[in-house]
């Protein structure tokens, strides 16, 4: 088994796209990837959108004002919530799928970079623009390609961040 801290270290999100297509077989195997994510009580309150066509993607990145990059991505991966599956963790549950999707992504050599979208003002014009029913959310926009950029970061120490017992 490959090293999955390796794997999570080296992730980083991507928002310059080389223009090239991205092979239907990877976009399978993390949609499977984000299938199998854990889910409160296995209820699974998740769906997933692909969407490919250019003149959405560029739509998207139009109605988003922190995702420009999705229209130079040749997929944009929407994952959608269901709060009638599951009141409470809809949100949540349908977040670690997502993780998923771009863990996978990422293995694959596919970049991906994350932006936000429930509950934000700009979530019913992208709802309308892909079709979206109105029982369910619109969690997120993943722009997912080859990579057309090395970028680097660096976390904060972990010192800082972890606690024992009590805060």
């Amino acid at each position: 088994m490959n090293d999955a801290l390796e794997l999570l270290k080296s992730r980083r999100s991507i928002r310059k796209y080389k223009n090239q297509p991205v092979e239907e077989e990877k976009i399978q195997k993390c949609l499977e990837a984000a299938q199998w994510a854990p889910s409160a009580s296995n209820k699974q309150p998740w769906e997933f959108l692909i969407v490919t066509e250019e003149r959405i993607r560029q739509k998207l990145s139009e109605i988003h004002p922190y995702a420009k990059f999705v229209a130079e991505s040749p997929v944009v991966f929407v994952p959608l919530t269901n709060p009638d599956v599951h009141q409470k963790y809809h949100m949540s549950d349908s977040a670690l799928a997502t993780l998923q999707f771009m863990i996978e992504a990422h293995s694959l050599g596919l970049g991906t970079c994350w932006a936000g979208v429930i509950g934000a003002s700009i979530e019913p014009e992208i709802k309308e623009l892909l079709g979206v029913p109105e029982h369910l959310n619109v969690l997120g926009l993943v722009a997912t390609g080859y990579a057309g950029e090395e970028p680097t970061r660096t976390r904060k120490e972990l010192d800082t961040l972890v606690h024992y017992e009590k805060y």
